[in-house]
């Protein structure tokens, strides 16, 4: 084998691009197939915790976020109905002294942009959907939509919840509808009243539901998040068009501050929520998942594409620890990734469950912030361990 393996990412989202990245600055020159014809990302916000702006910022890339996102000043959490501030946090500052970096939100087609940018020269194949990843003893050989196979030394599976390479290694396995759906939006500031919305990263708790809200673009534009639950399968995809009407509903008893907001979009899209247990292992050989593909996870935490970074970091530095011996460095990789990816799966949906208490005695011990007290609550629900993750510190 070369020095420095052939290594095909399957999948040009970010958790890909993100991938290829920290491959490249390792000296590798990974092959990206994405079967779309350009790189894209749907109008939806996403959340930079400090876990992954840390990673970002070892790739250079830490400055490019901060001049396109927004750093929200608190944590805002309200009582849907009432409107009753139930918490305040402090984040702008905050994040980066307890943590060592800051906490930003970004517009998935800027963070996108940015990671493409970073990636001049790559090879990057658009048009390219692959049809099928066939292991062998030495690395795999991956089949495109007309094209011939292509032996690679390593192949990454990076294609999403409904991963190709995930069901070669797997088999074919239901996804799980978790009884929630959502409603995505982005609402330009200029059409709220002035003052509407505080800087700040925006909660409303409800009785099976909430509803997020967070500035992206500079300030310019409000990214909506609107979760319900539901009884009714909701296709899972981000581009279903959703109906403000229907989304204005589904809480009818939303606050006057919220409804305001609510009566502001003019385009919504809609999708279920989906994930799937942890896996009892992600790779085979020279094969191995990354992002979504390996542990998709609902978002209550943001840390979905976080999560996806954090793994190409790591997949890039035990490569370059073992670039002779891909099967160790793959199982090196996912020795550290599974169990906390894992973790976070299953404390995403604990977190979801607090965002949808039932009982109107667990709904006043959240506003009389009694819920603190209580164990294993407090350990499962606390960020710490998520946001002080450094996979750099370790090389």
């Amino acid at each position: 084998m070369a020095a420095n393996p052939r290594i095909a990412l399957i999948g040009g989202g970010i958790g890909g691009l993100a991938a290829a990245i920290a491959l490249r600055q390792r000296g590798f020159e990974p092959v990206v197939f994405e079967q779309a014809d350009r790189l894209k990302e749907v109008g939806a916000g996403i959340q930079i915790t400090p876990n992954s702006t840390r990673i970002l910022r070892a790739l250079g890339l830490e400055d490019a976020v901060r001049k396109r996102g927004f750093e929200p000043g608190y944590m805002l959490t309200r009582d849907m109905i009432t409107g009753e501030v139930l918490f305040r946090t402090k984040a702008k500052g905050a994040m980066a002294e307890r943590f060592g970096a800051g906490w930003f939100q970004i517009h998935r087609a800027d963070l996108l942009d940015i990671l493409t940018d970073a990636l001049g020269g790559a090879d990057i194949r658009l048009n390219a959907p692959c049809v099928a990843v066939e292991p062998m003893d030495n690395g795999a050989a991956v089949e495109v939509v007309g094209r011939q196979c292509e032996p690679f030394d390593v192949v990454v599976g990076c294609d999403g919840i409904r991963s190709l390479v995930r069901a070669t290694l797997h088999g074919e396995q239901s996804v799980r509808f978790t009884g929630n759906m959502c409603w995505r939006a982005l609402v330009p500031i200029k059409t709220l009243p002035d003052n509407h919305l505080e800087p700040v990263m925006n909660y409303w708790m409800g009785r099976r539901g909430h509803v997020v809200a967070y500035f992206v673009r500079g300030g310019t534009l409000i990214n909506l998040v609107v979760v319900t639950e539901t009884d009714q399968w909701v296709e899972e995809s981000w581009s279903v068009e959703g109906r403000r009407e229907e989304m204005l509903a589904a809480f009818p008893k939303a606050h006057r501050s919220l409804r305001i907001l609510l009566e502001s979009v003019e385009r919504c899209f809609k999708w279920g929520l989906f994930d799937r247990d942890p896996l009892p292992h992600w790779g085979q050989g020279r094969v191995t998942l990354l992002g979504d593909a390996a542990h998709p996870m609902l978002p209550f935490l943001s840390q979905g594409a976080a999560s996806a970074i954090e793994d190409g970091y790591v997949l890039a530095r035990e490569l370059a620890r073992a670039p002779h011996d891909p099967s160790a460095a793959l199982a090196a990789y996912e020795t550290e990734r599974r169990p906390r990816t894992a973790r976070i799966q299953l404390a995403a949906r604990a977190q979801g469950e607090v965002f949808h208490l039932h009982s109107p005695w667990a709904r006043i011990k959240r506003a009389l912030r009694l819920d603190r007290f209580e164990k294993p609550r407090a350990d499962l629900l606390s960020k710490d361990w998520i946001y002080s993750y450094d996979p750099i510190a370790s090389q």
